[in-house]
């Protein structure tokens, strides 16, 4: 009986990958160009909270607007996670990254000379677009080339570069938004996302092809394999995620990527706001907060890679998400303590450096996907269900300040609306399949 590419899903995956091929320099480039890029990625969006003062000075709109914005770019890296998604399995993990990252690019730019509400909407929007297939195209060419016995730590290194995103962003935040009009301030501060043209040259030139891809596109194109075509089933990759035995799990990991998205978005979002407005917070100190939260958080990435190799995926998503549980007590507890001139004995300090920690469950993500998913659906699946769940995290921008007014105005009251997303995404941790060790195989079974 052959066996079809839905298949191949949890037991995968035959030990024929020939992986061995790649030298020093490829694997140097391929783990510079994901850090770099997922960075650059993350930057872009964390970079917003800090903007949103001046950008509503700056085109008269209201902060529920330009919360919004925020939205829309992460809805639009949905639509950016299945196209690319798609491509990477298509064309090539390579040449999709390079697309993306010129989509992103070129909306950056065209988003720092936005002239009103709905400009800086669209332009927004089709940055994330670009935005939504940066992550997977790295991540899945990440998995396929690095050692399995090692994936959890440099996947953690790759998902750490979050910390040099976050302590950028507020960087540059504060520098342009305090040493510019408000007019010019953030446009500045935008247009600092566009030196993804930088990395596409690199990658054009130093950052090798999946070579796992590779064999698997020969292996197709020379029938040597028994594609969903010639099984006379969709040929369509966003589908085949969803048949036979993928579709509960496909269906468990988009409800644990939304989880996670959602809880992540719906504080990191509101807490410069939450720091200098409602706590009296200076936005000095909230820059300092975030980098020293930004230092924590990258040694937690490491520590957490460690342990996911040593241990499992799923440790490695549990021992953090149970820091969010202590976000979310230290919130209800502490968010209306002022600051009072003493950076360690601020409460939200305390708080701020738990979600930072917790924060670090997703440095299991892309190896734990890419373990779970057969090379066919591969791209696409890691791609849609990372962005999807950005997509249901764009929601919590807007459904933070609602809460905040249903319940009286608080804002730290607003953000506990995300206490039921950390407990779906504990739940969903516990139901996943553990995948430490498992080949990610070059091409599927024979026909």
């Amino acid at each position: 009986m052959t066996a079809t590419t839905t298949d191949i899903s949890m037991t995968d995956q035959s030990p024929t990958s020939n992986l061995n091929g790649y030298s020093t320099g490829e694997r140097a480039a391929i783990i510079f160009s994901c850090m770099l890029g997922f960075a650059l990625d993350l930057y872009d969006v964390l970079i917003m909270p800090f903007l949103m003062g001046s950008i509503q000075g700056s085109l008269k709109i209201s902060l529920t607007q330009v919360a919004s914005v925020t939205s829309l770019t992460l809805i639009g890296s949905v639509i950016g996670g299945a196209l690319f998604g798609w491509l990477g399995d298509r064309i090539g993990r390579k040449q999709a990254l390079q697309l993306t990252l010129g989509v992103f690019a070129a909306g950056s730019i065209a988003s720092a000379f936005a002239w009103d509400y709905t400009s800086l909407a669209i332009l927004r929007f089709v940055t994330g677009v670009g935005l939504g297939g940066e992550w997977g195209a790295g991540m899945v060419l990440f998995n396929e080339a690095w050692n399995k016995d090692r994936r959890g730590l440099g996947s953690a290194f790759i998902q750490g570069s979050a910390v040099i995103a976050s302590a950028g962003a507020s960087i540059v935040g504060v520098w342009a938004t305090t040493s510019f009009s408000t007019e010019w301030g953030w446009r500045i501060a935008l247009l600092t996302g566009g030196t993804p043209i930088i990395l596409m040259i690199f990658i054009r030139f130093f950052m090798p092809e999946s070579k796992a891809w590779l064999q698997f596109d020969r292996a197709r194109k020379s029938g040597l394999v028994e594609t969903a075509k010639s099984a006379n089933k969709s040929t369509n990759t966003l589908l085949l995620m969803f048949q036979g035995r993928l579709l509960p799990i496909s269906i468990m990991c988009l409800v644990w990527m939304m989880a996670y998205m959602f809880c992540y978005y719906g504080i990191v979002v509101f807490t410069p706001t939450l720091m200098q407005k409602s706590l009296g917070t200076p936005p000095e100190v909230v820059r300092n907060i975030s980098v020293i939260a930004s230092v924590v958080g990258g040694c937690s990435y490491i520590c957490m890679g460690l342990l996911n190799d040593a241990f499992g995926r799923r440790f490695g998503a549990l021992l953090p998400g149970l820091s969010w549980v202590a976000t979310a007590c230290g919130l209800y507890a502490f968010a209306h303590v002022k600051y009072a001139g003493n950076l360690f004995g601020f409460p939200m300090f305390w708080v701020y450096i738990a979600f930072v920690i917790g924060n670090s469950a997703l440095g299991v993500v892309g190896t734990w996907l890419s373990e779970i998913y057969p090379i066919e659906v591969r791209s696409t699946a890691v791609s849609v269900i990372y962005m999807a769940g950005r997509g249901i995290g764009s929601f919590a921008p807007v459904v933070v300040p609602l809460a905040a007014t249903a319940f009286g105005g608080e804002l730290a009251t607003g953000m506990l609306i995300v206490a039921p997303a950390i407990a779906l995404f504990l739940t969903m941790t516990l139901l996943l399949p553990e995948t430490r060790g498992r080949e990610l195989a070059a091409a599927g079974r024979a026909a």
